[in-house]
């Protein structure tokens, strides 16, 4: 099945990660046939200045590498909270089924043939427990999960994995926002705004202490796919887990992440996508892209780390790079 792919695109990091991504996806993708969609919001109240990708080198690599950048605006997110493009981006998306990835993504595999069930809407499962946060004396995950998800008509029951003890986070339904997919945008769009602005306009007493920034999204995500008839990857959702965010691409946030633990096939097929010179004459005016990739911090920070025992924390892995002065952001 065809399905286009959305991220986001505006000026500053995010245009040379789009630049990135696109360049991944060309080159580690090639016979995928759908569209590559870089969602641009545009200027308005919502924001401080003008967010657009403004005319430069990865505007025309974009281009080049057969990008549509589409505009949309901001009717309730912006500027204050710009995680809210991924939900309001959803409405620059044609009816097709689709894929969302954050921008800080790389395309790793082959997409075309991909078994994908699109009328089960799925997302990452490469999180953590960051949201809510249980207090000693409650409410607990199953109090909270279970107000939101009957705010939205939803059943908690049908969301849990019973494979996990009562109030362990894994039982609930609980996602990364960094992709996730469904067969009808519009509807996908209706079911997470509706999520997200409950949440923050309209919250139960039960989540009046708990922090929104930045994990609004992945608390409404959740409500979102299960209202959706979705769910986990391999289970209800429509895909097996571990092709997003294993096989076919990585979620890598920040480049001396990636390097430091990102598995073998990921740094090859990164490294041969951004080789070509017409792509590396772009990617090279970004900082941690020209460290890493054409210069030497890339192999240092690999050799820091064995990929088979990581630390457990992720901060004790940026504490290391910073140490050895290879962090960049």
């Amino acid at each position: 099945m065809t399905f286009n792919i959305l991220i986001i695109g505006q000026k500053g990091r995010l245009a040379h990660e789009a630049a990135l991504f696109a360049a991944t996806l060309r080159h580690n993708a090639p016979n995928w046939s759908g569209r590559l969609i870089v969602g641009e919001p545009q200027p308005g109240d919502r924001w401080p200045d003008d967010p657009r990708i403004p005319e430069s080198p990865q505007r025309d690599l974009l281009r080049k590498l057969d990008a549509e950048i589409v505009p949309f605006e901001n009717h309730h997110f912006g500027g204050y909270y710009p995680n809210g493009n991924k939900i309001e981006g959803l409405s620059a998306l044609p009816d097709d089924p689709f894929v969302f990835f954050d921008t800080d993504t790389v395309i790793t595999g082959e997409l075309d043939g991909l078994a994908i069930d699109f009328d089960r809407p799925a997302a990452s499962m490469k999180r953590e427990d960051t949201w809510p946060t249980v207090e000693l004396y409650g409410p607990g995950y199953k109090e909270i999960w279970g107000v939101l998800h009957a705010r939205l008509g939803g059943d908690l029951t049908e969301t849990l994995d019973k494979s996990w003890p009562d109030e362990h986070w894994r039982r609930y339904l609980y996602f990364n926002a960094g992709w996730f997919l469904g067969a009808d945008p519009v509807a996908f769009h209706r079911a997470f705004l509706d999520a997200a602005l409950m949440i923050r306009d309209d919250p139960p007493e039960e989540i009046a202490c708990q922090e929104l920034d930045p994990w609004l999204d992945q608390a409404a995500l959740p409500l979102a796919i299960h209202k959706l008839g979705g769910g986990r990857p391999g289970a209800r959702g429509g895909i097996a887990d571990g092709v997003f965010d294993g096989s076919h691409s990585f979620h890598y946030r920040f480049v001396p992440l990636m390097y430091a633990t990102a598995p073998d096939h990921v740094i090859a097929a990164v490294e041969a996508a951004v080789a070509p010179n017409a792509v590396k004459k772009v990617l090279k005016d970004h900082e941690p892209f020209k460290r890493f990739f054409y210069q030497p911090k890339g192999t240092k920070a690999r050799a820091l780390f064995d990929r088979e025992d990581l630390p457990r924390k992720e901060q004790a892995i940026r504490n290391r790079l910073r140490r050895e002065g290879l962090w960049i952001r």
